[in-house]
């Protein structure tokens, strides 16, 4: 359970010098203290002279992110909130600023000789050539959007007797007149008119178009009547118990997306209009629902490379459609090339890709249209999308080559348990698969394609950076070991992917650990990864290490372990995402059960000898399944575990069960706390108290439920410092010893 500091931290940050001879990246050697920051390191392209860089030269090498030229000279980029400027010829860094103000989102002008970026509530133009810094906005916060009265006016007898005054004493004429002239010229010197946003209105990106005509602001509305959610933290350095705010609950009053934009030659500020309409659900009675324009989420646009066109994705706030949106700055429109619908609610690998293909006239995005998550591309001025890549397996991670002929994408083409890295023409065709070890492969491609930086790992190393040839079969070299000798020397297991029928056909993958000599009639333990859609039967590393080491710790007590990809994991394509529409606690727990079922019919569990855990969703699944299945798992342990959905945040829940307002009977039918009194076994719950994810006050209302019921066979165990992640070692020490405790007692014959 010490976790970093034993385990290691893999490679980050990995980035190829613009000659695609070095490899760039962050990384922290073995055994190096989880409160370190990584230090950077630098590789040849072959993989020889490993070097960790002084904080000198690693403020110099080159950046991870930030915008190029078009010529790609320059890379400007932000760092600790100052601007900084890359040259890719000269492999050089350049500060530009040094202020005490956060500079953020640099971007090229398409002549190169400038770039501009936002501080604050404004966007500002940079001249390369001189360092001048020119304002292109003038955003103010207030009470109302609109522009602002460069002077205030009274009422309409104030503004009476200011005009007569003025006919009346030459002198009080003469200073008005000279007060007009000195505005007039210093509106000629700074011309900009202020704009007041409404402080119910918060400005969370803005771009120059590329014109410069233009400036386009994502801005979200703040709901109003919206309550939030405050956690208590009661272990604290100022020894009194202190509250931090969270997030409302599922169904509350949401913010809204709003997209607007502002005409530099007009200064007139306009929200975009899309004209998609919705009819209300609910009205008072006798009255016909009303007709409404559908709220919306939206992206800020993506430029072609001549800067001529833009597109936008736009995603409505009921969940169940997306839009690749056509963008006009100057009719402040958007218009439909794309509908993406899913009766469920949309929500797929790649669903945020968008691109420009390098016509200039075709945009590429990805659709699960035909089952599964796949590259599309369509028309800039419409027609029906083309899909570019086919087949039972997901895309993902898609990019274009730096000369623009061809995509690179990972997808678990081979297994669904397996990455790899691919590259396809731009016009699709044949697909290439460039890494073929089994594991997941990860790639970040050198500037000229011919080299290959790899984050590869198996089911029993964590991730770890290669090079190789960008070509079929390539021989790669590792760079990097991040785990200490101790790890090291424990022989770690491949776990085998198996597969079981659930009751109604599917299909489900499964990691399954084995004792050596497994006992007849032994203990068996499900696992159930959490977030729902994750994937964690595959052949690679996992998010879950610490229970992969405990799984180890259990087989070697005499247990079989299983973990399963259940109903709405990720990696399987559309049905099974959405597997869970309207009822948590239904397809995903019936396949945990199958499982058990499967185990004692196939590898001799004894049936009344099974347990169940898992965190987050895991331990809404474990719950649900103490309460509704009852008679199959003796013992389960629910950590951090959902027992409420109606308490559970907006974006997540309202997804899969909608409004609770709207759905009462999938939020009771999925909800733990409503079936409470279906709990024989042996329970333990346990939850950080300073989770600000699932709320530690899901626990505390499900023990009130079981007190109410009468229930004793439960238990609550508290960790006082602790997020829904935990951090502590000693804490994840302690929970895991509770769950060995609760298996070794309830599942264990005596």
């Amino acid at each position: 359970m010490r976790g970093p500091e034993m385990i290691g931290t893999p490679p980050a940050r990995v980035r190829w010098s613009p000659d695609s001879q070095k490899i760039y990246f962050s990384w922290k050697e073995p055994g190096t203290p989880r409160e370190k920051d990584p230090d950077t390191y630098m590789v040849n392209r072959d993989g020889s002279n490993l070097t960790k860089l002084s904080e000198e030269a690693a403020l110099s090498a080159p950046p991870d992110r930030g915008h190029t030229s078009l010529d790609k000279r320059l890379t400007v980029y932000t760092r600790d909130g100052d601007l900084f400027l890359y040259d890719r010829q000269k492999q050089t860094t350049k500060r530009l600023t040094q202020t005490t103000s956060f500079e953020s989102n640099p971007h090229f002008t398409r002549d190169g000789k400038r770039f501009w970026f936002t501080e604050g509530m404004n966007l500002f133009l940079f001249t390369l050539e001189d360092g001048s810094v020119r304002q292109v906005t003038n955003f103010r916060s207030g009470h109302s959007t609109g522009p602002v009265e460069t002077k205030e006016k009274g009422t309409e007898s104030q503004e009476y007797l200011k005009k007569e005054e003025q006919e009346l004493l030459g002198v009080v004429k003469k200073r008005a007149q000279l007060r007009e002239e000195r505005e007039a010229k210093q509106l000629k010197k700074q011309p900009l008119k202020p704009w007041q946003i409404a402080s119910d209105l918060a400005v969370d990106a803005m771009e120059l178009t590329p014109d410069e005509q233009f400036v386009i602001l994502a801005l979200t509305e703040t709901a109003r009547g919206s309550r939030t959610a405050n956690v208590p933290q009661y272990v604290t350095e100022s020894a009194y118990a202190e509250q931090t705010p969270t997030r409302n609950k599922v169904g509350d009053v949401q913010n809204r997306s709003k997209l607007a934009v502002l005409s530099l030659a007009s200064g007139e500020l306009k929200f975009f209009e899309h004209g998609l309409k919705t009819t209300r659900k609910k009205a008072p009675e006798g009255k016909e629902p009303e007709t409404v324009e559908r709220g919306m989420y939206y992206s800020l646009p993506v430029w072609s490379d001549d800067g001529k066109h833009a597109v936008a994705l736009a995603r409505a706030t009921d969940n169940k459609d997306q839009w690749v949106m056509q963008v006009d700055p100057a009719q402040a429109k958007l218009s439909v090339r794309v509908t993406i619908h899913d009766d469920a609610w949309v929500d797929f690998p790649g669903t945020n890709t968008l691109g420009w293909l390098p016509d200039n006239q075709n945009v590429y995005f990805e659709w699960e249209r035909d089952g599964y998550a796949h590259l599309y591309k369509v028309g800039y001025d419409g027609g029906e999308p083309m899909q570019l890549t086919t087949g039972k397996f997901e895309v993902d991670n898609v990019v274009l080559s730096e000369d623009k002929t061809k995509f690179y994408f990972t997808s678990n083409e081979v297994h669904p348990g397996e990455v790899n890295l691919y590259e396809m023409p731009v016009s699709g065709g044949e697909r290439t698969r460039l890494t073929s070890r089994t594991g997941s492969s990860e790639g970040t491609v050198s500037p000229d394609g011919t080299a290959l930086a790899v984050m590869f790992s198996t089911a029993n190393r964590p991730p770890e950076l290669f090079v190789q040839d960008a070509k079929p079969g390539s021989e790669a070299k590792q760079i990097t070991t991040s785990p200490t000798a101790e790890w090291l020397s424990y022989p770690w297991s491949i776990p085998p992917v198996v597969t079981f029928p659930a009751r109604d056909g599917a299909t489900v993958y499964a990691r399954l650990y084995k004792p050596a000599k497994p006992a007849k009639n032994g203990p068996a333990v499900v696992f159930v990864h959490g977030a729902g859609y994750l994937q964690n039967a595959h052949k690679y590393w996992s998010y879950y290490y610490r229970e992969y080491m405990f799984h180890h710790f259990l087989v070697e007590h005499g247990y079989t372990v299983m973990d399963l990809d259940y109903r709405a994991s990720a990696g399987y394509g559309r049905d099974w995402r959405t597997g869970i529409y309207r009822f948590m606690g239904g397809k995903d727990l019936s396949d945990n059960v199958d499982a058990a079922r499967w185990l004692a019919a196939n590898h001799g569990v004894d049936p009344k000898r099974i347990g169940i855990y898992g965190g987050s969703y895991g331990g809404f699944i474990t719950l649900m399944a103490m309460f509704t299945d009852p008679d199959v798992f003796a013992a389960g342990a629910a950590l951090r575990p959902v027992t409420d959905w109606a308490h559970y945040n907006h974006e997540y829940t309202s997804n899969i069960l909608n409004n609770p307002q709207d759905d009462p009977e999938a939020y009771r039918k999925s909800s733990p706390i409503y079936h409470a009194q279906g709990l024989k076994g042996a329970l333990l719950i346990c939850h950080g108290m300073v989770d600000l994810n699932v709320h530690y006050q899901d626990s505390v209302r499900l023990a009130q439920r079981l007190i109410e019921l009468r229930k004793e066979n439960w238990e609550l165990a508290s960790y006082p410092v602790e997020d829904h992640a935990f951090v502590e070692n000693s804490s994840w020490a302690d929970e895991y010893k509770r769950i060995f405790k609760l298996f070794e007692t309830n599942l264990k014959k005596r």
